[in-house]
């Protein structure tokens, strides 16, 4: 039986830092993926979603591919990877200028060798120094051999994403829509909340200390009768010394994070939120395999 929907599978794949977290909160209209100018954000396989008309897309907003250091980073590297062979179409975003990184060559090569549908963007044309220079990476990128489309996209400026969308049309199949047409994400709130919680993070603290904590939620409940949700996280760090810059003079820190966080949550959630924030240190959970499966970072 023939269907009169579509639907179409994006993994959108790339180099930290090369905006593919900000091109799917600019698709799907929610804020959906964390976005810091930090690299290596995204840490999981972010899911959003977004119908129009027929056709739904569903995109899976991978971490930035780059040479791991910790087995949490060869989780990442691998989670971007695997991506590519479960998707209908992969949307690799590339800088205007530069080489490609040993990362994103071993990725191109993988693309060829599972013969995997491919497009490539050209993210952040708004930098670019002089117009003729896209022409040039455009045709850069169509010599690698792999990639069956190549546009531009400027999220900041929002310009080129409805074009995306339509070349990314041409890869839909007919099927039913497996998520509700409103739906935006099919994460669970308990992942967004400890998402924000962990882009607040990223945005007050300095150097590599963000890059060292995870954030579970331990308890999320509505209070009966009454528009308000209790929400308990914990905040894992790798030293007790950053236990207590977390923490700030006098709690400052701790507060001005959790407050940023309550805001969003509130936000998103529809209702008033009751933010409990506690610091656990775990040394070196970036490379403990039993405490990076009990945060969810799977193999």
């Amino acid at each position: 039986m023939p269907f009169d929907t579509k639907s179409v599978f994006v993994a959108l794949v790339g180099r930290p830092n090369v905006g593919k977290s900000s091109l799917l909160n600019l698709l799907v209209g929610e804020k959906v993926a964390i976005v810091t100018s930090k690299p290596q954000t995204t840490r999981t396989r972010i899911t959003g979603i977004l119908t129009k008309g027929p056709v739904q897309y569903v995109f899976l907003d991978t971490p930035g591919i780059h040479l791991p250091r910790t087995k949490l980073g060869e989780r990442m590297t691998k989670t971007a990877s695997d991506s590519v062979a479960e998707v209908d179409v992969v949307a690799m975003l590339f800088e205007p200028y530069g080489e490609l990184t040993s990362a994103e060559q071993g990725l191109v090569d993988e693309i060829r060798a599972r013969r995997a549908s491919a497009v490539a963007v050209v993210n952040k044309t708004d930098t670019l120094k002089q117009k003729e220079d896209l022409a040039a990476r455009e045709e850069f990128l169509r010599g690698l051999g792999v990639f069956e489309h190549v546009c531009a996209t400027s999220v900041y400026e929002n310009e080129g994403c409805d074009g995306l969308l339509e070349l990314l049309a041409q890869y839909a199949v007919e099927s039913p829509h497996y998520f509700p047409d409103d739906a935006y994400t099919d994460m669970p709130e308990k992942v967004l909340v400890a998402e924000v919680v962990r882009e607040k993070l990223l945005l007050c603290l300095r150097d590599e200390l963000p890059h060292g904590c995870a954030v579970t939620v331990e308890r999320f409940k509505e209070r009966e009768g009454r528009d308000l949700i209790d929400i308990d996280v914990n905040i894992y760090c790798e030293k007790k010394s950053h236990k207590g810059m977390i923490i700030g003079k006098q709690g400052a820190m701790l507060k001005k994070i959790a407050t940023a966080a309550r805001t969003d949550c509130e936000s998103f959630l529809g209702a008033q939120v009751n933010l409990q924030c506690w610091i656990k240190v775990k040394d070196s959970w970036r490379d403990d395999d039993r405490l990076l499966n009990s945060f969810g970072f799977s193999r």
